[in-house]
């Protein structure tokens, strides 16, 4: 059916209070949309994971009191308990730590948006209150807009009977009232004023939205004072684990430190080797603690230029960890000999070991093992194997060129500074891998450190960024002669 000139405006009347009315109730609507906080409980995967180390744990204690057969029952329980706390127990109490933290920045955030979500309600009854002392709580928006699209669009005889009914009612149930009754008007425009009503009834006046207004302020109040407290506990939670972790590190300090002297009184290799490996477990998670602390600090701290980031290996010009990875920095995919040999004699021989106490041979001279020629303070990229290279080989008393390039370039490079390079392993020395090799990164390469050499031809290392920056790790690697050493 063709619609009359009037019919049309009242249609466009009726669609205009209808949008007036939908986007009051959005609004309402997303007011009462809030988020529930969430509960954090143990999972039955958690459970499972628990098993498994526990399982781990007996395996691994069967397999380390196998080696330190003989040694007295005393000792043998003080290494034993060392490994475990490293092992296990550490590790469980840093996962704990982990999912603590988790979930307390996950409350806090919600606590922060309910508040901010308050916040944005009180200013809107703010304003609304405002309005409303120059209107008056009847003030009807969704009324208000339909008599101005009226007043806009109407003209001749048959839109002043509707512009009457419009601008006369007082309300948005008188003006619907109005149109529905008024015998002047065509079915069609009845029709549409029936759909008016519709929409219009779901529409509230000021004093009406102020009051659903501040019924959401008071739910949102009582939900943020939930999530706050919540946030709260859960922060508690996560500094209680913290110190916990902190706690059983201080404890591995004490029984490390326990161990180290009692060495003397393991005879076997074996038990020298599960020792020692147990010695360098525990010291590892204790420098990777503290570099981790050392970082969230320095996160804290507001950083002067640009930061570059590099892949492993990588070097920097400077001690703020920028790296300039161009074709110059990259090594041949074929390892070389190096082309001078100034450092004194190749042999396999142990150097003595400032702060470590490695089960390694010290039948050899350390002719040739560090220089001060060349060093002028770590220059490599902070987090990067190179960078611990310097600083590991430091905390042993030896000295280390400052710009020997990428981990891969080391064996190279270090015998113009007059470094001793062979392929025996000695506690000490760096171990510069060649690109590509045993994981190394295949443009940069990789360099690690050596921190106890075994009779049965196996050393251990000690290497950074193999599992990330600044994330010291530590593995056992057979010498076949393939590995160049830089003493």
């Amino acid at each position: 059916m063709k619609l009359t000139r009037v019919g049309r405006s009242t249609a466009a009347m009726a669609s205009a209070a209808a949008l007036c009315a939908t986007m009051g109730f959005a609004s309402t609507a997303a007011m009462v949309a809030m988020p529930v906080p969430q509960a954090y409980a143990d999972t039955y995967s958690d459970l499972l994971d628990a098993q498994a180390r526990q399982q781990s744990s007996a395996a691994r204690e069967q397999e380390l009191r196998d080696k330190l057969a003989g040694v007295s029952a005393d000792l043998a329980d003080k290494i034993v308990e060392l490994d475990t706390l490293t092992n296990t127990t550490i590790p469980a109490a840093q996962k704990a730590v982990t999912s603590a933290n988790d979930a307390a920045a996950q409350a806090q955030d919600e606590a922060d948006a309910l508040a901010a979500r308050l916040a944005a309600a009180q200013k809107d009854k703010e304003t609304l209150e405002a309005e409303i002392k120059k209107t008056g709580k009847d003030y009807d928006d969704a009324h208000a807009a339909v008599a101005q699209m009226a007043r806009d669009s109407m003209h001749g005889s048959n839109a002043s009977d509707v512009m009457s009914v419009v601008t006369g009612s007082t309300s948005t149930k008188q003006f619907v009232n109005s149109m529905q009754t008024r015998d002047a008007l065509s079915r069609t425009e009845s029709n549409a004023a029936s759909d008016a009503a519709v929409s219009l009834n779901t529409s509230m006046n000021r004093g009406e939205r102020l009051a659903a207004i501040e019924e959401q302020i008071t739910q949102l109040k009582a939900k943020a004072d939930d999530a706050l407290a919540a946030a709260q506990d859960a922060a508690a939670d996560a500094k209680a684990k913290r110190d916990s972790l902190e706690s059983l590190r201080k404890e591995g300090e004490s029984k490390r430190a326990e161990l180290e002297s009692a060495q003397s009184q393991l005879k076997s290799d074996a038990a020298k080797q599960a020792a020692q490996t147990v010695l360098i477990a525990s010291e590892v998670d204790s420098l990777n603690s503290q570099y981790a602390a050392e970082q969230a600090a320095a996160a804290q701290k507001p950083t002067v230029g640009p930061q570059g980031t590099t892949d492993s290996g990588s070097t920097g010009g400077n001690t703020g960890g920028s790296t300039n990875n161009n074709a110059a920095n990259t090594t041949p995919t074929t390892p070389s000999t190096p082309s001078t040999n100034t450092g004194g004699s190749t042999n396999g021989g142990s150097a003595s070991n400032s702060g470590n106490s490695g089960s390694s041979s010290s039948s050899s001279s350390s002719s040739g093992q560090g220089t001060s020629n060349g060093d002028s303070g770590n220059a490599y990229a902070g987090g990067q194997c190179t960078w611990w290279a310097y600083n590991r080989r430091k905390q042993m008393g030896i000295g280390t060129p400052s710009f020997l390039g990428n981990g891969g370039q080391w064996y190279q490079t270090a015998p113009s500074y007059g470094l001793r390079v062979d392929h025996n392993p000695q506690v000490g020395a760096a171990l510069s891998f060649y690109p590509g090799q045993d994981g190394a990164d295949g443009t940069y390469g990789h360099v690690a450190v050596v921190e106890a050499v075994y009779s049965d031809g196996t050393f251990q290392i000690s290497e950074m960024n193999v599992q990330g920056l600044y994330v010291v790790s530590y593995r056992t690697l057979t010498n076949l002669g393939q590995y160049w050493f830089v003493h």
